[in-house]
């Protein structure tokens, strides 16, 4: 079946959902209606359900139908599960994101450096310190490092805008899967200086390996949060034992 046509649905169902017009714990209009409303199958609808059940968006109830579970997180919230740029997880929460470059290198990595991210002594490297505003509001400092044989002729520009869209769109690269640990640390002088912490001195701290279709991993990033702006979210579910 087409991804087009599933995934439309699944981005219109979900627009509808965060936009409020369905409210927590309401029944979504039924499974013959979607198939009318959206001119599809029933195997396209149901396929859109089930990526929005996988996010926890909605629930499916035998006999009952499917209820919205949705509810938006009070701070800013990002997934656990999927992978989100910083500006697509800006605009589903509803703010106004924007970048501002602090440093932009093309380094190569030494063994201090292999060791921290993962990837190999003497790789060439982009090094990119962002701070990231929400609503104006500065709230994250990423530090990236990306591999430069894959992610090519990366600029300062694109940095400032999405480069998930850059590898996307222009590069052509699938971005499948992402290793995550998450801590508390304690500020740095960046930290202290751009983020404006108040009486806080530790941060939220999310640690990633990304990989590509091709099982390279092309990016490690250290994302540093305000305390009181974090907030990640996941869907679990409990396997039958």
């Amino acid at each position: 079946m087409p991804k087009a046509k599933y995934d439309s649905i699944y981005k219109g169902l979900k627009s509808r959902i965060e936009t409020g017009e369905f409210d927590f714990q309401e029944l979504l209009p039924s499974e013959n209606h979607l198939i009318q409303d959206y001119n599809c199958s029933r195997n396209t609808v149901r396929r859109a359900v089930a990526a929005l059940v996988a996010d926890g968006y909605v629930q499916t109830q035998q006999g009952k139908g499917v209820r919205n579970i949705f509810q938006p997180a009070i701070q800013t919230s990002f997934t656990i599960g999927g992978i989100e740029s910083f500006r697509e997880s800006a605009l589903r929460n509803h703010q106004i994101p924007r970048t501002r470059v602090l440093l932009f290198a093309e380094i190569t990595a030494d063994q201090k450096i292999a060791k921290r991210t993962g990837f190999s002594s003497g790789s060439r490297l982009y090094y990119i310190q962002r701070l990231h505003y929400l609503d104006e509001k500065p709230l994250i400092i990423n530090h990236n490092y990306f591999l430069k044989d894959v992610v090519t002729s990366l600029t300062r520009e694109i940095a400032e805008e999405s480069i998930y869209a850059y590898l996307e769109n222009e590069l052509h690269i699938s971005i499948v899967t992402s290793k995550r640990i998450m801590t508390v640390e304690k500020m740095t002088q960046i930290d202290e200086k751009y983020l404006e912490l108040g009486d806080y001195n530790c941060l939220a701290v999310v640690s990633s390996q990304t990989y590509n279709g091709d099982g390279v991993m092309f990016e490690y990033t250290q994302s540093r949060h305000r305390p009181d702006y974090f907030c990640f979210q996941d869907n679990a579910t409990r396997n039958p034992r």
